[in-house]
C-alpha cells in the first residue's frame, strides 16, 4: 500500500507585518517562555518569592540566554560562519543551542539571586520544571523550520509510529523522510515537566536544590540518546558536543545529589525543616 501526503510542508512564516516576517520559530519559543513565566510566578508565590523578582530576572535572563545560545551555536559552526558573517545574527532561521542558553541563564541566576538576596537553589527549583516544559515546546519551532531531525527513514516507518499526517509530511526534507528527533526530545521534556510537577510538592521528598538537579539529570539523559540519532549535531572533531556535555551534566548532577544527601543539616525544600544525617 502506498502512502501519500495530502498537503505540503508547513510555512515557517507565521505572518507578515508590512516588510517584517514573523517566523513560527520565534512565536513558539516566545509562547513557551511566557507559559513558563506564568507557571513560575504561581510557584514563586507559594515559596514566598516576590513575583516582581521573576519579572526582573526575565528582563536580564532572556537576552543573555538568547545571545549565549547563538554564540554557542556559532562557535561550533565557525567553519561556516567565518565566511558568512552577515548570517551570525539571523536567529530567525534557527541555529540556537539550548545548552548555550542554559549556561547563560545559570550565570544570570547566580548573579541575580546574589544581588536580590534570594536563595539560589530555591530560585532554581522554582524555575526548573517550567524551563524543561519551555524546552519541550521550543522543539516545535525546530519542527516548523524542518531542523533537529535524524537519519533518513521510510514513509512506512513513520506511519508505523502512528504519527499525525502533518508531522509525517513535515519530515519530508530534501526529498527524503527523516526521523523526527525533535519530537522525541519534546516528548521527553514534557514527561520531565509532568514528573517534576507531580512530585515537587510531596512533603519531604526533595531537599532544596534537588528539583533543579533532577531536571539537569533528566534532560541530560534524554538529550544524550536523542543527540545520537540526529544528523545535524554540533561537532568538536569527531565528538558530538551535546552528547559529551550531557554525560558531564548527568554525572555531575548525580554526584551533587549524593553529596547533598550526605550532608548534615540540609534545608528541606518543602518544609524549611532540616534533615540531619543519622
Amino acid at each position: 500500500m502506498a502512502f501519500t501526503s495530502l498537503v505540503g510542508a508547513l510555512n515557517p512564516i507565521a505572518l507578515h507585518l508590512g516588510p517584517i516576517e514573523v517566523h513560527w520559530y520565534g512565536v513558539i519559543i516566545t509562547t513557551g517562555v511566557f507559559i513558563a513565566l506564568w507557571l513560575s510566578v504561581r510557584e514563586a508565590r507559594r515559596r514566598q518569592i516576590n513575583p516582581d523578582d521573576l519579572y526582573d530576572f526575565l528582563l536580564w535572563a532572556l537576552p543573555v540566554a538568547l545571545i549565549s545560545a547563538r554564540i554557542y551555536y556559532v562557535v561550533f559552526q565557525w567553519s561556516y560562519y567565518q565566511h558568512h558573517l552577515d548570517q551570525i545574527i539571523a536567529i530567525w532561521d534557527g541555529g540556537i543551542a539550548i545548552y548555550g542558553s542554559l549556561i547563560g541563564a545559570i550565570i544570570v541566576v547566580i548573579l541575580f539571586t546574589s544581588w536580590r538576596k534570594i536563595p539560589t537553589f530555591l530560585f532554581l527549583d522554582v524555575l526548573a520544571p517550567t524551563v524543561i516544559m519551555a524546552q519541550g515546546i521550543g522543539r516545535w519551532g525546530n519542527f516548523m523550520n524542518q531542523e533537529a531531525f535524524g537519519k533518513i527513514t521510510t514513509l512506512a516507518h513513520l506511519h508505523a509510529l502512528h504519527l499525525p499526517q502533518f508531522i509525517i509530511t513535515q519530515m519530508n526534507i530534501g526529498g527524503v523522510y527523516r526521523t523526527p528527533t525533535f519530537l522525541y526530545e519534546s516528548v521527553w521534556d514534557i514527561a520531565g515537566f509532568i514528573f517534576l510537577l507531580a512530585t515537587r510538592h510531596i512533603k519531604g521528598l526533595y531537599l532544596r536544590g534537588e528539583v533543579f538537579f533532577i531536571y539537569v539529570a533528566w534532560y541530560a539523559f534524554g538529550r544524550f540518546f536523542v543527540e545520537g540519532m540526529r544528523t545535524d549535531s554540533l561537532m568538536l572533531g569527531p565528538a558530538r558536543v551535546s552528547q559529551w556535555l550531557s554525560v558531564v551534566l548527568f554525572v555531575g548532577a548525580w554526584v551533587w545529589l549524593i553529596i547533598r544527601r550526605r550532608q548534615h543539616n540540609v534545608p528541606s525544600y518543602l518544609s524549611g525543616m532540616t534533615v540531619t544525617k543519622k
